[in-house]
């Protein structure tokens, strides 16, 4: 017999179970809670922004010219959308990369995983993203796609991202943008 679950909003939404009798105390979680499945369940808000990394405006606009600067070079024949990604790592380093586009669609690789891939093949896989600026030739919102957002997690989970948006330049952190994203290290 599973649980009814109520579901209230006021500040963010939260998922509490009618029936306690089976719930046991967690310090961190001030609520039992239950999966849908209705084992018992205790959810805990996991701060991994717990240490906000802090981008100076300097490093934002050389992030964004980076960015500006490799997007001119993205092979987009079929979108004619291109896209300019700039990755700023733990080290300082700075790294670039492209949309590629190709005549099998599902090939194509987008600008921040093009970037990522490149600080990869240079400096190895002890890979921390610290930030990301993402850009395109339309001046439209244009915010990571999930598959480079689930790459920006696993090399920074912390990591900010700068995009544009709807209401015009966005500042997020991948946490944000994928509440959900996992790591198997």
């Amino acid at each position: 017999m599973s649980p009814e679950i109520n579901i209230r909003t006021h500040d963010r939404q939260e998922w509490t179970a009618r029936n306690h009798s089976t719930a046991r105390e967690n310090p961190y979680c001030p609520k039992p809670l239950r999966r849908y499945n209705g084992h018992s369940c205790f959810f805990s808000k996991f701060d991994l922004d717990m240490h906000k990394p802090n981008v100076p405006a300097v490093t934002r606009e050389r992030l964004l010219r980076s960015a500006r600067k490799v997007m001119k070079n993205a092979y987009a024949p079929f979108s004619k959308f291109r896209v300019g990604a700039a990755i700023l790592t733990s080290k300082g380093n700075v790294f670039a990369g492209c949309n590629v586009e190709n005549s099998s669609y599902g090939m194509t690789n987008c600008a921040e995983r093009t970037a990522i891939f490149s600080a990869i093949a240079k400096d190895g896989p002890d890979l921390e993203i610290q930030a990301v600026a993402v850009v395109n030739d339309h001046g439209v919102p244009c915010s990571p796609c999930g598959a480079c957002r689930q790459v920006i997690y696993e090399f920074g989970p912390r990591a900010v991202i700068f995009y544009q948006s709807e209401e015009g330049p966005k500042q997020s952190l991948i946490t944000d943008l994928l509440p959900e994203g996992f790591r198997l290290k």
